[in-house]
């Protein structure tokens, strides 16, 4: 379970707790946690790396001249040991409660994703503006890119798990903040589950996706589309 995290201080404790409690549950010891933090100046990496003292399954990634949640997971996952690979992010808008009932999706999918859009989810309190540029990206991805955005209900979702072997030996080019999309257009998936959740608001702290972002996102789609265009060409 890859947590990339940038300036997550007053979130970091608690939600590894939580995080902590519910693979416990439902993983046993068979797990790893790996925080990737880009040298967060609120001491993000330092608390993660004081808790991992007393917990052995948690490992601390601290990238020095790096930023970009997305380059952060694909980096946790370049670290992890273990077959199936997952993330999550720090700010409780995924609850970490939703994720003993993924793990036994996992046991019979290649993909299982969290969603906001399936029967059982909700938006929750997400503000409205952020409802709005999400919808939109969505739009546009299915315009550009519609063999990955129609097999998935949220195929920006930010919490997901599957196995290993689906990007083995694939490169992947992650930019911005999205990577669900890539292993959707890059990796060998086959059967894929949802689960429905409410999204939760941010515990504590303000969103780090930056306008930057939103264009990294358009270029990402646009070679994702150039590249399954090759492939039937």
């Amino acid at each position: 379970m890859v947590v990339p995290t940038y300036n997550e201080a007053a979130n970091i404790e608690p939600f590894l707790a939580a995080l902590r409690a519910c693979l416990d549950a439902g993983a046993g010891a068979g797990y790893e946690v790996i925080v990737v933090d880009d040298e967060s100046p609120d001491g993000t990496g330092e608390l993660a790396t004081r808790i991992s003292v007393d917990w052995p399954n948690l490992r601390v990634v601290r990238r020095a001249g790096e930023r970009g949640v997305a380059s952060a997971v694909v980096r946790g996952w370049q670290t992890a040991r273990g077959d199936v690979l997952a993330t999550i992010n720090a700010d409780f808008q995924h609850p970490p409660s939703i994720l003993p009932e993924m793990l036994l999706k996992i046991e019979n999918a290649d993909l299982v994703v969290a969603t906001r859009y399936a029967a059982e989810g909700s938006v929750g309190r997400f503000p409205l503006h952020r409802q709005v540029l999400s919808a939109f990206a969505r739009h546009v991805g299915v315009l550009l890119a519609p063999r990955v955005f129609r097999g998935v209900s949220d195929p920006l979702s930010g919490c997901y798990m599957f196995r290993r072997r689906a990007i083995e030996d694939i490169e992947l080019r992650p930019a911005g903040f999205k990577t669900l999309i890539e292993v959707l257009a890059r990796g060998r998936v086959g059967k894929v589950v949802e689960h429905g959740y409410t999204m939760q608001a941010r515990r504590s702290g303000r969103s780090h996706v930056r306008l930057r972002d939103w264009f990294e996102y358009l270029g990402q789609l646009g070679r994702i589309r150039s590249e399954l265009q090759r492939r039937r060409s």
